[in-house]
């Protein structure tokens, strides 16, 4: 065994490797050192992989998945690697292949009548809507990250935009998928049909579910036209009991037209103002408010037909709810203020360790979750800087809490999971939320998910588990009972 993986006691792994070099070739199999940067997660996951494999194809897949089920080797599906929970790189015994997608990417074809594309897995978000972008469509889940689309479907993003485009489940048409069982079987699931009510929608089996069900390879996706226009604002809530009446009053008189509503602390705001290059406080010279919420407004259609002025719209909006609702707004550049909204994330890592929680309430219950969160960290753990921010019209919060670089008590593991456990617990059993709102399961929160799951649901989900991978091959996360 090549001494580089790490793997001298797997039986027979000289063979398994030759085999997958039989089938990819040199330029598609990858060992020791080159492969690390596919055992390293974006934030936890740092493994060690027997080796990676990259199938340019369909049918290249179907021969890997084949040789990984006869030599009983576990398979880690990966897309970009840009997933949160550790579910796209391998755990630490080097026995595990990671298959990677990022060759799978010959096919990208647009239906502009039919509004759909269908695509390899391996495509990213980026290269997605570049080739979108001169036919006037895009694909709008809008995310910080350039994920590959087979890996969007896994995890079923979200975005900043969900409430008037939804999730990616939303607007997935139909899947290729390469099967564990019968080994190496390629299925196609749906089609680029929007009305087909003729049985099960088995897609939806491998949507948010963490790769555990099967490689995706191809999808065909729902696409829209790009907005003509758009229109934004920074606006201070006059209090938090004015955010959801405020949010209300948007959807009942601009719904056609109403995108993003994304909340800001002001701990965010100052981390990404302070460390990211080109920010700067958008109220100065008055200070950073403790929220604001970005606005923004989207029309697809054309003001030569319409009129419409979609900023001029906004800020009537704004100025007949200034005081009731709005104590303070900044109109006009969205490119920026997408920017600081965009750039919290590399702030905050600026300021400390992040202890990441993504996380969702019923929306009526963002504010009220927010102010016990933060009390409870306040309290108990005093030392720690909250840094949140989020989606508060679809009741998404990214809770982030930083241990400062600079904090007088040195990076403690025990307490971290303290507060792991104790802001879960708050979540889920006062709050009736999720402890995953967008980034799915993975070794990271699989511990949660048998917590909370329930015995029945986990039984179902097992059942499904092991009709797709009786061998247990596929994927980092078994959604069954633990063993």
């Amino acid at each position: 065994m090549h001494k580089d993986t790490g793997v001298e006691g797997l039986a027979g792994g000289d063979v398994v490797l030759a085999e997958l070099s039989a089938i990819v070739g040199e330029r598609g199999l990858l060992r020791g050192d080159d492969c690390q940067p596919y055992a390293q997660g974006a934030r936890y996951g740092n493994g060690v992989a027997l080796c990676v494999v990259r199938p340019a194809t369909t049918e290249e897949v179907s021969a890997v998945v084949k040789v990984c089920v006869a030599h009983r080797v576990q398979v880690v599906v990966q897309g970009g690697n840009t997933g949160l929970v550790g579910s796209s790189t391998p755990d630490s015994s080097g026995l595990q292949i990671v298959l990677s997608l990022g060759r799978l990417r010959g096919e990208c074809a647009v239906d502009v009548a039919n509004r759909s594309v269908r695509l390899d897995a391996g495509v990213t978000l980026q290269e997605l809507n570049d080739k979108l972008e001169p036919h006037g469509l895009w694909f709008p889940v809008d995310l910080g990250a350039n994920p590959m689309i087979g890996g969007m479907i896994a995890a079923n993003t979200g975005g900043t935009r969900l409430i008037r485009y939804g999730d990616v489940r939303h607007n997935l048409l139909a899947l290729e998928v390469v099967l564990f069982h019968p080994a190496g079987e390629i299925v196609r699931l749906g089609s680029a049909l929007r009305k087909d009510n003729t049985g099960y929608d088995l897609k939806q089996l491998f949507v948010g579910t963490s790769g555990v069900a099967g490689v995706i390879t191809k999808a065909t996706l729902e696409i829209h036209p790009r907005p003509k226009q758009s229109a934004t604002a920074l606006v201070v809530p006059v209090s938090d009991d004015a955010v959801a009446e405020l949010l209300a009053s948007l959807e009942a008189e601009l719904g056609d037209f109403f995108s993003a509503f994304e909340g800001m602390s002001a701990n965010a705001m100052r981390a990404a103002i302070d460390h990211v290059p080109n920010l700067r406080n958008p109220f100065a010279p008055e200070p950073i408010p403790d929220l604001a919420i970005l606005i923004e407004l989207e029309s697809n259609a054309s003001p030569a037909y319409t009129g419409l002025d979609l900023q001029e719209t906004l800020n009537r909006f704004l100025q007949d709810k200034f005081e009731s609702l709005i104590s303070n707004a900044v109109i006009g550049n969205g490119k920026e203020l997408w920017h600081l909204r965009h750039g919290i994330s590399e702030g905050a890592r600026s300021i400390g360790k992040p202890i990441a929680f993504d996380v969702s309430v019923p929306r009526s219950r963002v504010m009220a979750f927010r102010q016990a969160a933060s009390a409870h960290v306040q309290a108990n753990f005093p030392h720690l800087l909250v840094v949140d921010f989020g989606h508060i019209a679809d009741g998404g919060v990214h809770f982030n809490v930083i241990w400062p670089h600079a904090a007088a008590l040195a990076y403690d593991p025990a307490i971290v999971q303290q507060l792991r456990d104790d802001i879960y617990a708050m979540v889920v059993e006062r709050f009736d939320g999720s402890y995953s709102a967008e980034h799915g399961i993975g070794p990271h929160n699989l511990a949660y998910y048998r917590k909370y799951a329930g015995a029945r649901a986990m039984a179902m989900a097992g059942g499904i588990k092991r009709m797709l991978d009786p061998l247990a091959l596929c994927g980092t996360v078994d959604f069954g009972q633990a063993e």
